[in-house]
């Protein structure tokens, strides 16, 4: 093989030179040398101490990481058939390699020794939060079982690690599978035109006749919400239902039993009740009652006023095309037709107001008033794809910040949604500050030979969200890269995300960016009126569909699950308490749930809601100062985005906003307050 550019020294990653065969062979490497630099702290005869135990482990693995983060980026961005197999090949490699450094009697030896004494070291903060984490990555991750449960536990975790692969694998190919290619214009009726473009363009990329429609979000979002057709509407929403759960290679429901089945098993070796007690143990939430309890007090509250929704929009679509029933293939129709009408708000009137480039740049205008951040864009550094865009990042005095990456449109090889990632974690080594590399990934629509990309009022919040969790890493300013940037609790960890949504509703902040692409001219006060009016437009309904997937997750992990058979039938029950459209023998969501059985959020996805009482109360905050006021925006910079992991998320909040968050922001925000 020729020179690795993977083993050589790099600072950005060297996209442009990387070929698939490189990574076995630099991932094997890598994953020595780590082991190698666990080896020097355990054979050190010196006594233990936070410097040449903690500090030398945190130190561990730079390399190991800096090559997987590369790698599983681009398994989610760009993949192909052979960086998937590489990922199958690979995975359990590293599941082996964290095992091997967790079970690590010797190296826990020490580890505990420190963590011994830690009420007679004078350690800061930052240094305290560590050696906690560090012991309890040992402690709850097996560093006390004997050899043969040991032995059960790295079976466990590598079969687990294939099956989220798989899992990921499988969503993905039936998303690229289903294709609704139609001839006749007749059937695009209500379409925007730029959805109708859209859609011949795709067809035209395929040498094919006629209109492409696909299950990628760009694609999906605008038909299920315009077209008139409601057979293909039915279509399209079984197709996207029916995710992993077809008679076909890509089917996930042994794989879902499988996966809840081994986290269970792994919970109770390790002394657990369930997966969701081991996970919630190093939440802020702590527990899955006071989780329940919470999503159950939002669904008191949230509950009665979907049902009257609900039926409001059934009496509605009943009224306009006498349907009897509503369906779930009708929901984004007759909801959109309903509140174009109550506050004659067209979502299409307002996309002209939001060319891509111009969100992207109100984004950067944002961030530069509140937090004194300048964005360039560059070519001097390789890109893995050629939409993506590459920014140099500095702060007011010049001095250098971060990379930027951004990937706005969907592909073949890219799964759907929306997320943030990131290349190398900040941290200041040898009294150098290492700066971060931080990405962000959407599926926006893609510009067509007549428009330029513009976003739904949706994809712009859409856009703000991943930009509030790049913040959290461009910001970071914290001594070790294990603490650093996102690198929170859970159910912290959507704060910075969901808060800077919060700007996307704000007169002050859409003049700086929502100018119509062909007049310049700024919104009119009018559409930011209406945007603010309908923004708790329908949000019961919209709260209690957040909490039936937080309330389906917790009843996969907070229990035992060895009794249960059948994917479908477990998950109607789970949603037995929050359902309002029919059920859809078709269709199952648990088969395509990446976020809990590929993703980090598996006992978390109550996060969201969570999350969303802090940025409340945070906004609210804001508010009462003026939403660019900079004495707020340093104190939520000091307190939170530049802090990461370093204290326990609670005394960063409250340090923060001088209290503990109230719910009743949140309440009130969304309409659901009862005088």
């Amino acid at each position: 093989m020729t020179k690795n550019p993977l083993l050589e020294r790099f600072d950005t990653p060297p996209f442009g030179t990387i070929k698939e065969e490189h990574y076995k062979n630099a991932i094997e490497k890598a994953i020595a040398i780590a082991k190698e630099e666990i080896n020097d702290i355990v054979v050190n005869t010196d006594d233990p101490t936070f410097e040449n135990t903690i500090v030398a482990l945190d130190d561990t693995g730079e390399k190991l990481d800096r090559i997987t983060s590369i790698f599983f980026n681009l398994n989610s961005a760009e993949t192909n058939e052979e960086i998937q197999k590489i990922a199958k090949d690979i995975s359990p490699w590293l599941s082996e390699f964290k095992n091997d450094m967790i079970l690590n009697a010797d190296l826990f030896k020490r580890v505990k020794a420190v963590y011994n004494q830690k009420d007679s070291l004078t350690l800061t903060p930052e240094q305290e939060m560590l050696l906690e984490k560090q012991y309890k990555g040992f402690s709850r991750n097996g560093a006390n079982l004997d050899d043969d449960k040991k032995s059960e536990l790295r079976k466990l975790d590598a079969e687990l690690s294939k099956l989220s692969l798989q899992f990921g694998e499988n969503v993905l190919a039936d998303t690229n599978a289903f294709e609704l290619l139609l001839t006749n214009e007749d059937d695009l009726k209500g379409l925007p035109d730029g959805a109708k473009e859209a859609a011949k363009l795709l067809a035209q990329q395929k040498d094919k006749n006629g209109w492409l429609i696909t299950l990628d979000y760009p694609s999906y979002i605008p038909f299920m919400t315009y077209a008139e057709n409601r057979e293909l509407r039915k279509k399209l929403s079984i197709a996207m239902g029916k995710k992993g759960f077809q008679k076909n290679d890509h089917n996930n429901e042994e794989i879902v039993l499988q996966i809840v089945k081994l986290r269970y098993q792994r919970a109770n070796l390790l002394g657990y009740n369930s997966h969701a007690h081991f996970v919630l143990e190093e939440r802020m939430a702590e527990t899955p009652e006071k989780v329940l309890s919470f999503l159950n007090d939002l669904l008191e509250k949230a509950k009665p006023a979907a049902e009257s929704e609900f039926e409001n929009l059934e009496n509605y679509a009943k009224n306009l095309d006498n349907i009897d029933r509503l369906e779930k293939w009708d929901g984004s129709y007759y909801s959109e037709k309903l509140k174009k009408e109550l506050f004659d708000l067209d979502q299409e009137a307002l996309k002209p107001y939001f060319k891509l480039e111009n969100v992207i740049d109100g984004v950067f205008e944002i961030a530069n008033k509140l937090f004194d951040l300048n964005f360039e864009e560059i070519d001097s550094i390789d890109k893995y794809h050629e939409d993506v865009k590459t920014y140099n990042v500095t702060d007011a005095n010049g001095n250098f910040v971060s990379h930027f990456y951004a990937d706005f449109h969907p592909r073949p090889g890219k799964r759907n949604g929306a997320w943030m990632t990131s290349y190398k974690s900040q941290q200041i080594k040898n009294d150098v500050n290492d700066r971060p590399q931080v990405s962000i990934v959407c599926n926006f629509t893609k510009p067509t030979a007549t428009k330029p990309s513009l976003l739904t009022f949706n994809e712009v919040t859409t856009l703000f969200h991943e930009f509030g969790h790049a913040l959290h890493g461009m910001l970071a300013n914290t001594t070790y890269k294990s603490l650093s940037g996102t690198s929170v609790s859970w159910d912290f960890v959507e704060l910075p995300s969901q808060v800077l949504e919060n700007w996307c509703y704000e007169k002050e902040a859409l003049e700086l960016f929502a100018k119509h692409y062909e007049t310049g001219e700024t919104i009119p006060m009018e559409f930011i009126q209406k945007i603010k009016e309908s923004a708790t437009f329908h949000e019961g309904m919209q709260t209690l569909r957040q909490l039936s997937f937080g309330l389906l997750d917790m009843s996969w992990h907070s229990g035992n699950p060895k009794n249960i058979t059948s994917v479908k039938d477990f998950e109607k029950e789970a949603f037995s308490n929050t359902k309002l459209y029919p059920d859809v023998a078709e269709n199952c969501m648990s088969t395509a749930f990446s976020h809990i059985f590929q993703g980090g959020y598996s006992a978390g996805y109550y996060s969201y809601k969570w999350a969303e009482v802090l940025d409340a109360d945070a906004f609210e905050y804001f508010q009462e100062e003026g939403i660019f006021n900079k004495k707020i925006a340093s104190k939520f910079k000091d307190h939170v985005l530049s802090k990461g992991g370093t204290e326990k998320p609670m005394e960063l909040y409250k340090r923060f906003r001088g209290q503990e968050p109230k719910p009743e922001a949140l309440l009130k925000r969304a309409g659901l307050l009862t005088a």
